[in-house]
């Protein structure tokens, strides 16, 4: 698979809580240019919605988020996940995450933690809290001793400041919840899910180097 920070600059951080919802949430997307969608194992509902949407949304790359145990990993690859997303890492998250044979983000929010990664091979991940993490300038300030680390930072990402980080040459893609509004997921506006979609998906010229 193509890596997952470059299916498209937005990934959508999603939090479900009816499994019914998965696949007309997962199909706006989709038509809105958005197809990896971040599943988060937040909720009883994740593991259903992860696949349902695998199942019957083909161009959707579902992953799943919020992945903190070696069971999580293969709870979520049996469901149908093709990549997984962690808050962070220990040496036995990263060995489940790669023998789960799926691509994996890690998450990091410390230069430690990206040299640690970076010793072990792994080169692409989350920044996760990114703006409590620090945000931009802390992820400027490591392109240069650590050119070879790429991010997808999330965690307090808006619209306004999505650009910012896209235009970063060591951000390949953020990771979004506010392509989810609380009030559109309740009324099932998906029309308005697929509008943001397409909006996020446009800042693709953005991206860095």
């Amino acid at each position: 698979m193509t890596s997952v920070l470059d299916l498209a600059p937005v990934i959508p951080v999603v939090v479900l809580d009816d499994a019914a919802d998965a696949v007309p949430l997962a199909r706006a997307l989709v038509a809105g240019g958005l197809p990896a969608i971040e599943v988060t194992l937040r909720t009883p509902a994740a593991l259903d919605s992860i696949r349902a949407i695998a199942a019957e949304v083909p161009d959707a790359v579902v992953g799943a988020g919020t992945v903190i145990t070696p069971d999580a990993v293969t709870d979520a690859v049996t469901a149908g996940a093709r990549f997984l997303v962690s808050p962070g890492w220990t040496e036995t998250l990263l060995t489940a995450m790669r023998d789960s044979g799926v691509p994996f983000l890690p998450g990091v929010s410390t230069t430690s933690e990206v040299v640690g990664l970076l010793e072990r091979g792994v080169t692409e991940m989350k920044f996760f809290p990114a703006e409590a993490a620090g945000g931009r300038p802390y992820l400027k300030s490591l392109a240069g001793p650590l050119p070879a680390a790429r991010f997808c930072p999330t965690g307090g990402i808006t619209p306004a400041s999505a650009p910012e980080y896209l235009a970063l040459p060591n951000v390949r893609c953020v990771g979004g919840t506010w392509l989810l509004p609380a009030d559109a997921l309740a009324s099932k506006d998906w029309g308005r899910v697929e509008a943001l979609a397409r909006e996020a998906a446009a800042l693709g010229g953005k991206r860095g180097a």
